[in-house]
C-alpha cells in the first residue's frame, strides 16, 4: 500500500485533505507541528483526534520553537494583536514567515525515511487569508526543489487536494467523506470556544454559511 505523509495542523483543511487521500488508498504518516502558535494546545487535540478517526500508521508531533524568536506574526508572537475586523489588503499579519517551507522540507526528511511517495498539504488558493505559500505556484516549485535535494531514487508528489477549492466545497467534501469537523479548530485566538471573528473563524463560519450546515464547535461570536 503507497504511504503519504500528511501535514495535518488540527484544521479543516488539512483534516479533509488527509482524508482524501486515505480514499485514495495511502496509509496515512500524519506530521503536526507545534510552533508556539496561540493555539497550540486544541490543534494538538484535535490532531491527535484526527490520527484516531483517520486510523494513521504512524505520528509525529514535531516542536519548532525557533518560530516564537523570530516572531513577525500575531500568531506567535502576543504583543501583536490578531486582527477581528475582516481580511487585511495584502499579505496579513498571521502570516508566519515561510512555515509551510519548513513544514514542507521536515515532512519531506519522514516521507524519505518512510519511502513515501506523496506528502499532502491542506492549502487553499482562492478562498484563504492570502498567505504567499498557500499558492500553488510555491507549491509545485517545492516539489521540484524537494526532489533535486533528496537521493536519486526518492520521487515525492506534494498534493494540494483543495488547492482550488471554496470553503464551503471544503465543508461539503468533508461531510461528503465523513470527516468528524467537531475534532477540528481553525480559531487564530482561542482555545476553549472559537472567537468568531478572526480571518480563520470568518472564513469557516462563511464556508458553511454558505454550505447551509452548522458549525460543530462552539464559538463566542458568530
Amino acid at each position: 500500500m503507497p504511504k503519504a505523509v500528511c501535514i495535518i495542523s488540527g484544521g479543516m483543511d488539512s483534516a479533509v485533505s488527509a482524508g482524501l487521500i486515505k480514499q485514495d488508498g495511502y496509509e496515512i504518516i500524519a506530521v503536526h507541528f507545534n510552533y508556539g502558535q496561540r493555539t497550540q494546545s486544541k490543534e494538538l487535540e484535535c490532531f491527535r483526534q484526527l490520527c484516531n478517526d483517520l486510523d494513521v500508521v504512524e505520528r509525529y508531533e514535531i516542536d519548532l520553537p525557533f518560530f516564537t524568536q523570530i516572531g513577525a506574526s500575531a500568531l506567535t508572537d502576543c504583543t501583536i494583536e490578531v486582527p477581528t475586523n475582516g481580511l487585511e489588503d495584502g499579505v496579513p499579519i498571521t502570516y508566519v514567515p515561510f512555515r509551510n517551507g519548513i513544514f514542507l522540507s521536515i515532512a519531506t526528511a519522514i516521507a524519505e525515511k518512510h519511502s513515501a511517495e506523496t506528502i499532502v498539504i491542506g492549502v487553499v488558493e482562492e478562498d484563504s487569508s492570502g498567505y504567499p505559500d498557500c499558492r500553488e505556484s510555491y507549491i509545485s516549485s517545492m516539489q521540484k526543489a524537494v526532489n533535486l535535494g533528496t537521493k536519486d531514487e526518492t520521487k515525492i508528489e506534494i498534493k494540494m487536494p483543495l488547492v482550488h477549492l471554496k470553503k464551503s466545497e471544503i465543508v461539503s467534501k468533508a461531510l461528503e467523506i465523513g470527516i468528524e469537523l467537531s475534532h477540528t479548530w481553525s480559531c487564530y485566538q482561542e482555545e476553549d470556544l472559537a472567537c468568531g471573528v478572526c480571518d480563520s473563524c470568518r472564513l469557516r463560519l462563511n464556508g458553511f454559511s454558505q454550505a447551509k450546515v452548522d458549525d460543530p464547535i462552539p464559538y463566542k461570536k458568530s
